[in-house]
């Protein structure tokens, strides 16, 4: 009688089905598996990392420093209302007034610096060389801790002018007053009305003096404004000043702009968190020989130049001789032109610049310069500053 028993193996155990295995895996599909988990890793190592950030930037010291000053550095650029999400309107709209008291109050002071020609007059060299015998223009490079830029010198500020644009309705660029008037260099100058970031660069913000004559005000007879300036003997005047007082000072070019850094040789800024935030940055100072120091500073541009703060362009001012120093309108508009070619690199979509109200000019022989008053006969009413 058969009976169905499994086959034995030759040990005398019963047979079980072979076990199933996975098919191996294609070198797409092991790629494929390490991508996924490196991903899966990276994500949650960038997801500890930003919960750890932001414990960081709120909850430390090192951490809210760090916070404001990106706060900062948004309120210089077109983009500020984006600080109220990282220190909130409340305190956006604080700071912002916080930092114009400190700016109106560091104008106040009176500045009683003497310029003394002579005291520039040996260059020490084994020639001898005189002040005079120095070229009109000097330009040196500059670089710090996430910044590059320039120094420009000008040996005799009886040289320079303010510039203006040549049409109504329309700023001008620096390069193109540079060339239009025939000066040896420029830099731009005072602020400007500039609604929505996107404003045409002709209304000034305050006063604009050129060749000892008021080309434009925005205000009456008793009020005062920040003002960046030179008088009849080429002397820099900075800070807050009446229409009266500049014209008993006898200044001959000036704009409005703020805030004065350097007042009878000290620096005004205490340390970096009073610097007012990393941008583009143009200034203005004087020596004590009288030469003229422009400092202009690149930024927004990783990889070039990040930008500066005002401890930073004090800094430079200081450590260049200037007893006397002023901001001037920075960010996008920050410019330096020598001998018709732009040095800098602006932070703007064009290599030329923006569209703007004055410019500091540099002539060989100012009193040859023919620049004329754009706003005469117009009111600030008169002018729509987003109209092109």
């Amino acid at each position: 009688m058969e009976t169905n028993l499994p086959a034995r193996s030759r040990t005398g155990s019963s047979s079980v089905p072979p076990r199933r295995t996975n098919p191996p895996q294609t070198p797409f599909a092991k790629r494929l598996k390490r991508i996924v988990k490196g991903v899966a890793i990276t994500a949650t190592v960038l997801f500890m990392l930003g919960i750890g950030g932001i414990i960081w930037m709120f909850i430390t010291p090192s951490g809210n420093n760090f916070r404001y000053l990106i706060a900062d550095t948004l309120i210089t650029t077109q983009h500020r209302y984006l600080a109220k999400y990282i220190i909130g309107q409340h305190e956006l709209d604080g700071r912002v007034k916080a930092y114009q008291n400190r700016f109106d109050a560091m104008g106040e002071e009176r500045d009683t610096h003497q310029i003394n020609p002579s005291a520039g007059e040996q260059s020490g060299t084994d020639s001898g060389a005189s002040e005079q015998e120095k070229p009109l223009v000097e330009i040196e490079k500059i670089s710090g801790h996430g910044y590059s830029g320039y120094v420009m010198t000008v040996n005799d500020p009886k040289k320079i002018r303010i510039g203006v644009p040549e049409k109504a309705g329309r700023g001008e660029r620096v390069l193109s007053m540079v060339q239009r008037t025939g000066a040896i260099a420029g830099v731009n100058g005072g602020g400007f009305a500039d609604p929505n970031w996107q404003g045409n660069g002709f209304q000034p913000i305050g006063i604009v003096m050129s060749g000892g004559e008021l080309f434009y005000s925005d205000l009456g007879k008793s009020r005062s404004t920040q003002v960046v300036g030179l008088d009849k003997e080429g002397k820099m005047v900075a800070g807050r000043y009446s229409l009266a007082e500049l014209q008993k000072l006898g200044v001959q070019e000036a704009v409005t702009f703020q805030p004065r850094i350097i007042v009878n040789g000290k620096g005004l800024i205490k340390n970096a968190a009073d610097g007012w935030g990393i941008a583009p940055r143009t200034a203005m100072g004087q020596r004590e020989d009288g030469a003229i120091l422009f400092v202009v500073i690149d930024g927004r541009q990783p990889g070039h130049s990040i930008g500066a703060n005002l401890y930073d362009v004090q800094n430079i001012m200081l450590s260049h001789g200037a007893v006397i120093a002023a901001n001037l309108d920075g960010g996008s508009s920050t410019m330096l032109v020598k001998d018709g070619e732009v040095l800098n690199k602006p932070s703007t979509k064009s290599s030329e610049g923006r569209y703007l109200p004055s410019a500091w000019l540099v002539f060989e022989h100012p009193e040859q310069a023919v620049i004329s008053n754009v706003w005469a006969g117009l009111k600030p009413g008169d002018i729509d500053p987003g109209k092109w």
